[in-house]
């Protein structure tokens, strides 16, 4: 059994927000440069190299990437054999997520009640989701949203005769209809299967895996592959301004579900694509 102090989780959380919403992860630049090569309209290279210089300079002077610091989404993948002393975990998270926006000096956008519209003024609560797995180690991811991409977004229950074809129906009209206001060159996230829920849970996590990374069924990276062609195809472009360039990434995440449904979700980021990730 591993001994873990909550106020540990509390600090590398105040720094993972800070981080994400500095720096963009590896995988995310390095697609960006690769499409600054190849997209093939005049606009769309320039708007990519704006969005590069503006990467620099967020880096450089320690700049938030984007105004919309985002609301916070933490995955915890804890191990069954960790045990946390020193308070509650959840308080714990939110105090990291508090302090990295104030320390920070990130944006605060959320509110308390989602009618009546008061500021909480630090960023929380956040959305926080557990899994409980093998071992004695902490795995925690934070991705920041920003809500210009996350209203895009779309849940389809789709009947099971509907099949592959209307799967790929699903995200590229949600592509479509997401259009300039997600930001492009975005970053699709998709899940098929489960519930309501698992779908729209497993198209988030989505987003956080490496672009360079394809999902380990055949048929589903072949699907990732065309969609990502498709929707290059659609003329969006970077900034929504015309071009070759309207996603740098497709990742799918799969779930068994019931015989009588097909659900998928569409979970859309911009640009930024903003995550941290850390294992103690």
């Amino acid at each position: 059994m591993r001994t873990v102090q909550v106020s540990e989780i509390t600090e590398n959380i105040k720094e993972m927000c800070i981080e994400a919403n500095h720096t963009l992860t590896e995988d995310m630049e390095q697609a960006l440069n690769h499409a600054v090569t190849k997209e093939q309209a005049a606009l769309g290279k320039q708007v990519l190299g704006q969005l590069q210089e503006n990467l620099r300079i967020a880096r450089e002077d320690t700049i938030p990437i984007c105004q919309d610091t985002g609301m916070a989404v933490v995955f915890m993948e804890i191990g069954q054999d960790v045990h946390f002393e020193g308070g509650a975990l959840e308080d714990a998270v939110n105090e990291g997520i508090r302090r990295g926006y104030k320390e920070g000096y990130l944006r605060k956008s959320v509110v308390g009640d989602p009618l009546l519209r008061e500021n909480t003024g630090d960023n929380t609560p956040g959305i926080i989701h557990y899994t409980i797995v093998p071992g004695e180690k902490i795995k925690i991811t934070v991705a920041p949203k920003g809500f210009g991409s996350e209203n895009m977004s779309r849940v389809f229950m789709l009947k099971p005769a509907d099949g592959m074809e209307g799967v790929k129906n699903a995200v590229l009209t949600a592509v479509k209809e997401a259009g300039p206001n997600a930001c492009p060159p975005m970053v699709v996230g998709v899940g098929i299967g489960g519930t309501f829920e698992k779908c729209a849970l497993m198209a988030k996590q989505a987003l956080t895996r490496p672009l360079n990374e394809h999902s380990e069924i055949p048929y589903i990276k072949e699907m990732e592959e065309e969609l990502l062609e498709r929707i290059n195809r659609s003329g969006i472009g970077p900034g929504g301004l015309g071009g070759t360039t309207t996603a740098l990434g497709v990742n799918i995440n799969t779930y068994p579900t019931h015989i009588a449904g097909l659900p998928v979700a569409v979970n859309i980021c911009c640009h930024v694509n903003r995550h941290s990730v850390r294992t103690l």
